[in-house]
């Protein structure tokens, strides 16, 4: 799988899951590949599709926290609008 195609990959599952939750993806195009792109990275480097713009511990029993869509996406978005990535906004 080309790093392209993770990043399609992803970007779908993004917008499926935005869908699911009456939400919406970023609308500023570049911001949002920046994201998209994180995420392919640290699926690539990782394994997992954690979240890039929080650290990791380096323990996976305490990063699975920060495996998009991370623990704290609901009340970040409820709250503020978008999630600490912003990735997901409310609609």
């Amino acid at each position: 799988m080309t790093s392209d195609d993770l990043e399609d990959e992803i970007l779908e599952w993004a917008k499926d899951y935005a869908k699911k939750n009456s939400w919406i993806l970023n609308p500023d195009e570049k911001k949002l590949q920046i994201v998209i792109r994180g995420l392919a990275r640290n699926q690539r480097k990782f394994g997992e599709r954690y979240c890039p713009c929080r650290l990791r511990t380096g323990d996976p029993e305490k990063d699975k926290d920060i495996i998009c869509p991370c623990i704290f996406h609901r009340d970040e978005v409820e709250d503020g609008g978008s999630c600490h990535c912003n990735l997901y906004y409310r609609e």
